[in-house]
């Protein structure tokens, strides 16, 4: 019998051994004993990290929302699968249980059928934290469609790069969305996104805040009385566990998004057996993940890992903040939730507010507290551990990556002793290494390098949509025969690991990984603009906050410098989204460049965050006099 439910530190160990040694075999047992398969796989594994190709569970067929819904109709029908908190407290919840799920999905199935999407075809979905989100993805799934799921804080720019590069046929949206006290019109977004999208025939549309929106004729459709026709009962499309389920993208250091390509089988295995382990899930548990859908998080941990082991789960639509700041402990309170999963970003949020917000709440409904986007610092872990968890519920700080679909180094609470600022110990079947710069793996403990993996998992990431070569490029070169996370890390004297950060142009802000490149390309479309260059430097709340030194191609009054600095960062919200603004921009005559052109980021960096001392050897520098004047203008 396979270790589904590890309980014991010392059952840990024996399991971890087990998944290092007999990978197949273990994954085989998991695969077999927790899940329904229509044909059973001919080869456990097959890889090599040097083409690079994995496949897990080859020759098996299935249906995920089988394994989601359908196998837990006759002991849990009854049972919630999704509750759906509102931004607005005033209106009502919905509890939605796994039969009335299994219905609204094949309806919202059998309307995608009917539109013409077929099996392999790609979805767009931009919608807001409702649930038709979590019923879109699994109607997708169930017909053997790909959906794309864009988040919908993303511009226009971003929404119509992102489809036309898996070539999407049809759009989910809404007329519009609320955050806090704002709407959104994503509608208007949508329609503007779509004017260079010739491959989208249709766009259903999901009425959230019955504001008045354009519908164009033949194109767009209100999807309700679609689904008001539809039947509710679809049969499941037999897939292979090598097809894609899902792309989904993530910043790149380098110019356009990556399509990460997630497949059915070892997906789905993955996610539902990190889920139960990493939050000790129990049968009436009731757990909530505060990401939102849009970003792999909500993907892996509200939708299929939770739902594979019949849980219930919980999607939140508002923001932290609203109407106050006790609206996530008073959401605990209400719905009486066991596992809490959130971002250190809105920890350091909460943390700066009044303790009351916290502790006029009942949250002693907590077991398991979970920490996930960014490495969390010390001071709102503390916050984290002894204000919310009452030193009662351990947290589990967990490192993992849209590219490799769940988990990977994480605590086990109950099991592995949580120490502040650490993920702890690699998960089960996951095999870490930690690399010099010259490809020597850096053996034993206290030693700090490249985080990489030496051995594949079910869940990791196939390739990049349509770019296999890049998939290699930016995964597999960096050192041959191994996966290269990007992430820095350090290993102590117990074996624990600590992230130390992204080792490329990619800064994360908020938990969002963003790439440096495509917000430069972004504000050197500003007429006025000759060249720029964006770092991160460290933030109280979002933990970085991006700075930006930017080139005039005329030296204009600085009158004019606060003009020029609203304007570039609407840009970057045209091009990008909200998300990717610079809460700083410094306008300087040079920046700081070696002999072949490349920027200096390393000096931005040190001036970004206000540390002068030591800027390193700057002799090599093509114009190392400009270091000084960049210094002496420092915001």
């Amino acid at each position: 019998m396979s270790n589904y439910h590890i309980k014991h530190l010392e059952e840990y160990y024996q399991v971890y051994r087990k998944s290092v040694r007999e990978p197949e075999n273990f994954w085989g047992e998991v695969a077999e004993e927790h899940f329904m398969w229509r044909k059973k796989w001919d080869n456990v594994l097959s890889w090599d990290f040097n083409t690079p190709e994995v496949k897990w569970f080859q020759g098996a067929q299935l249906n995920i929302t089988e394994n989601c819904i359908d196998r837990h109709l006759l002991t849990r029908g009854d049972k919630t699968a999704l509750i759906f908190e509102p931004n607005n407290p005033e209106e009502a919840a919905q509890h939605i249980t796994y039969r009335q799920l299994h219905a609204r999905v094949c309806q919202l199935a059998n309307v995608l059928k009917d539109q013409g999407v077929k099996k392999g075809d790609r979805v767009c979905i931009y919608l807001p934290m409702i649930p038709e989100l979590s019923i879109a993805l699994l109607a997708c799934a169930r017909i053997g469609a790909i959906h794309s799921v864009i988040f919908a804080g993303f511009s226009s720019t971003a929404l119509s790069t992102r489809i036309n590069d898996s070539d999407c046929k049809l759009v989910i949206t809404s007329d519009g969305s609320y955050r806090g006290s704002k709407s959104i019109d994503l509608k208007a977004i949508v329609d503007e996104g779509l004017e260079d999208c010739p491959g989208v025939k249709t766009v259903l549309v999901v009425k959230r805040t019955n504001t008045a929106v354009a519908m164009k004729e033949g194109r767009d459709k209100w999807l309700q009385p679609l689904l008001d026709k539809a039947y509710q009962d679809c049969v499941p499309e037999i897939m292979n566990a090598e097809d894609p389920l899902f792309i989904l993208y993530t910043s790149g250091s380098t110019g356009k998004p990556k399509g990460m390509v997630h497949t059915t089988g070892g997906y789905m295995v993955y996610t539902a057996y990190t889920f139960k382990n990493v939050f000790q899930y129990t049968e009436n548990d009731v757990y909530w993940c505060t990401a939102d859908i849009g970003w792999i998080t909500g993907h892996s941990y509200i939708v299929y890992g939770p739902l594979a082991n019949g849980a219930t789960t919980l999607m939140f639509e508002g923001v932290p903040s609203y109407p106050d700041y006790s609206r996530f402990w008073e959401i605990v309170e209400k719905h009486k939730v066991n596992q809490f999963y959130t971002a250190p970003t809105a920890i350091r949020a909460l943390a700066k507010q009044n303790i009351s917000f916290a502790e006029k709440h009942d949250l002693s409904s907590l077991k398991v507290l979970g920490s996930v986007g960014e490495p969390i610092n010390e001071e709102a872990w503390h916050w984290y551990n002894d204000v919310i968890g009452k030193k009662k519920s351990p947290i589990v700080d967990t490192w993992w990556q849209t590219e490799t679909g769940g988990i990977m180094i994480t605590p086990i609470p109950f099991v592995t002793p949580t120490k502040p600022t650490y993920a702890t110990l690699p998960f089960i079947g996951i095999q870490p290494a930690l690399m010099d710069e010259k490809g020597i793996e850096l053996k034993g403990n206290q030693v700090e390098g490249r985080l990489c993996i030496k051995f594949p998992w079910p869940g990791m990431a196939r390739t990049i949509w349509g770019n296999h070569e890049r998939y290699k490029d930016t995964y597999f070169s960096a050192f041959p025969g191994m996966y290269f996370s990007g992430d820095g890390a350090l290993r102590d004297e117990v074996g624990y690991y600590r992230i130390t950060g992204r080792v490329d142009d990619v800064i994360i802000v908020s938990g969002h990984n963003l790439g440096t490149a495509p917000i430069e390309d972004a504000i050197n479309e500003h007429p006025a603009v000759a060249e720029s260059a964006i770092v991160g430097f460290p933030h109280d709340i979002k933990g970085n906050a991006l700075y930006g030194f930017v080139i005039l191609k005329e030296s204009g009054e600085s009158r004019m410098h606060d003009n020029l600095r609203k304007e570039i960062n609407q840009i970057i919200t045209e091009h990008i989204g909200p998300i990717a603004k610079l809460d700083k921009i410094q306008f300087t005559s040079g920046l700081p460049k070696t002999r072949s052109g490349k920027i200096m980021r390393r000096i931005l960096r040190k001036i970004a965050s206000k540390d002068m001392s030591n800027m390193g050897d700057t002799s090599t520098l093509l114009n190392p006099e400009i270091v000084d004047v960049i210094k002496d203008s420092a915001l």
